[in-house]
């Protein structure tokens, strides 16, 4: 494994703006009425029950990478060996780029849908790319400002949370229970595509000055994760009807338009618009891994398997045109997303344990 020299590093405490920045993403739009359909307004327990199971696979992922001394890519080295490890490592790398397709896609969409309706997702998609490689070129210390930006930056949307609430109806969330245990694990799963992004810690965790001390920070960034989509879930539970509710693909846009102020008109073209800066550090991110995943498994040059991505993504972005493709890639983004984290990561747990135990006895 490569030493990561010391101007590269991060300090511990920035690892709470990756983890968040890559939690809330396009997902936060539109989430409730997808849970919703699986336990109506019980689905809030789910977002629970995502969030403790995270921090659950959150230390399982230092586990395995705090005595591999490396990242995901050598951990698969280990357990499976140089061929099918690198196997596998490559499918982690496809999967990263179409998480980037997918909120880079579905961000389009909105703004089609929102705002410009003639909108050229093909120009829109040439010149965020074009913004991400000159980012992710400056190292993966300028990539971890962004994140830390996209948390600060869009923070004061939060605020507009009191808006809905002047016209919420509490006893929308009651009785409580009604739904079986099924229906909860099934919001549960559909919840899978908001939350994933954090495992992209697999990849940049060499970047981390000592390690150990960014453990607390990122549960800290997974728990403030948590807490923003229960209050925003619960908020379009109050405000909408479950028949409202089933009607509104993106509830949480629906909600801004609640928001009035004598100097704006229409607040939810303010929020789309600080919406972009929100997305940046999820394509960013996944960019950056996907290739430096790249770069470790076939000993290429990060820029030349950047490009390449790049390339990739901007012509299979422009190839889903109708809402009904770009809600089965989200569905199965969303599916893929579910197993990887909370079936392979336990698994890739269970096996470097048992591997590491039988290397000590010999």
């Amino acid at each position: 494994m490569e030493r990561i020299k010391e101007q590269f590093l991060i300090s511990p405490f920035l690892v709470f703006f990756l983890i968040n920045s890559m939690q809330i993403g396009i997902g936060i739009l539109g989430f409730q009425r997808i849970i919703a359909k699986s336990a109506g307004y019980d689905s809030w327990i789910a977002i629970i029950i995502v969030g403790i199971a995270v921090h659950i696979i959150l230390w399982m992922i230092y586990r395995i990478l705090e005595e591999s001394n490396g990242d995901l890519v050598e951990v698969h080295k280990e357990v499976y060996g140089k061929w099918i490890g690198g196997l596998i490592s490559v499918v982690f790398c496809i999967y990263l780029v179409t998480m980037s397709i997918t909120v880079l896609r579905s961000f389009i969409e909105v703004v089609q849908v929102w705002m410009f309706p003639e909108f050229n997702k093909w120009i829109f998609s040439i010149y965020m790319l074009l913004l991400i490689y000159y980012i992710i070129a400056g190292g993966f210390r300028t990539v971890t400002g962004i994140s830390f930006f996209s948390v600060i930056l869009p923070s004061y949307i939060i605020l507009l949370i009191v808006y809905p609430l002047e016209s919420a109806h509490i006893r929308n969330l009651l009785p409580v229970m009604t739904h079986s245990l099924k229906d909860i694990v099934s919001a549960t799963k559909h919840m899978s595509l908001s939350i994933i992004g954090f495992e992209v810690i697999l990849i940049y965790y060499p970047f981390i000055k000592d390690p150990q001390k960014s453990k607390k920070w990122a549960h800290l960034g997974a728990f403030m994760t948590t807490i923003l989509y229960l209050v925003v879930c619960l908020t379009a539970f109050v405000f909408f009807s479950e028949k409202q509710l089933d009607k509104q693909i993106w509830a949480t846009l629906a909600m801004f338009k609640s928001v009035v102020m004598p100097f704006v008109e229409r607040f939810e073209y303010i929020g789309i618009t600080t919406w972009l800066l929100v997305i940046l550090p999820n394509l960013c991110l996944t960019l950056w891994a996907s290739s430096r995943g790249i770069k470790r498994v076939f000993a290429v040059r990060q820029k030349k398997a950047l490009i390449g991505i790049m390339i990739i993504v901007f012509i299979i972005t422009g190839l889903f045109r109708t809402r009904q493709s770009i809600g089965l890639l989200n569905d199965y983004m969303s599916t893929f997303g579910f197993y990887f984290i909370f079936f392979y990561i336990p698994i890739l747990f269970v096996l470097t344990l048992i591997i590491r135990k039988l290397r000590d006895k010999k």
